[in-house]
């Protein structure tokens, strides 16, 4: 029921807001459910594509990796790096269970001497993992592939690519009649993919997609899936309980650890395959 006090022009604009919003984001299958029974729908905007979004994130890769070679930070440790290396390439030979075309990805994987507990993988499979959070956490191979197999699986499920086209179609329905072209959307990738990589944090349910495939993705390659609660118990204790920028504050740490630990449940019998 509308209510009579409410303006007849704000209504129209509202509703050609909810309906921008809708017609700029269709629905998409970026990858196969698993073992662990991923099968939320996903809806992204035309204007943000896989390939372009890949192409930024190649582009602000290298940068990245220039910058940290310049500074000295790059693949200093080639021990640590060879050990980052072995775990993230055995995690990739499973991601085709999720989807086939990642299995084709460019990947790359570096290890930053910085000391910040983080890592990330950007869309296309473009890895970095921070030398401070094996080091601070202490991180054996099992909670290491936890790691990288959770930032693995943002990137298969394309959530960078999910949260700049919820952006961008929320933009398209607040600014409504001026429209945005395709060209202006391809200049905005730059911006946004940096803010969503970096700055902000992932929805509850991207964390929870995200837990769920690198925990199976874990069990795959052969490492201990409950080796994804030790890790969350050891960033509990780090910084005074605050987790490191890699992970999201949402869910809360207990209630994570829960369905971690149905999710490692469900996978326990692939890992006591190998």
């Amino acid at each position: 029921m509308i209510r009579s006090g409410f303006p007849r022009r704000a209504l129209g604009v509202a509703l050609l807001s909810i309906a921008a919003v809708t017609v700029g984001c269709t629905a998409v299958q970026t990858t196969q459910s698993g073992a662990v029974g991923v099968d939320r729908k996903q809806y992204m905007s035309g204007l943000v594509s896989e390939a372009a979004l890949q192409q930024e994130a190649n582009a602000q890769y290298s940068q990245l990796i220039a910058q940290a070679r310049q500074q000295g930070v790059l693949d200093v440790n080639s021990a640590q790096v060879s050990r980052v290396r072995t775990i993230t390439q055995k995690l990739i030979q499973q991601v085709g269970v999720f989807r086939p075309d990642a299995a084709n990805w460019n990947w790359e994987v570096h290890v930053l001497n910085v000391d910040e507990a983080n890592a990330w993988c950007m869309p296309g499979g473009k890895i970095a993992v921070y030398a401070g959070l094996i080091e601070r956490l202490k991180l054996s191979d099992d909670e290491l592939a936890a790691v990288i197999g959770h930032e693995i699986a943002h990137a298969l499920r394309e959530h960078a690519r999910e949260q700049v086209s919820r952006q961008m179609a929320t933009e398209m329905g607040l600014t409504v009649l001026s429209a945005v072209t395709g060209s202006q959307a391809t200049s905005q990738l730059g911006s946004k993919l940096s803010e969503v990589m970096f700055t902000l944090p992932h929805s509850r349910s991207n964390e929870t997609e995200a837990d769920q495939i690198g925990v199976e993705l874990a069990a795959r390659a052969g490492y201990d899936p409950r080796a994804a609660i030790t890790l969350w118990q050891k960033m509990e204790s780090l910084g005074g309980g605050a987790p490191p920028e890699f992970l999201s504050t949402h869910p809360s740490a207990q209630s994570r650890m829960a369905d971690l630990k149905v999710a490692a449940d469900k996978v326990m019998p692939l890992y006591q395959k190998q």
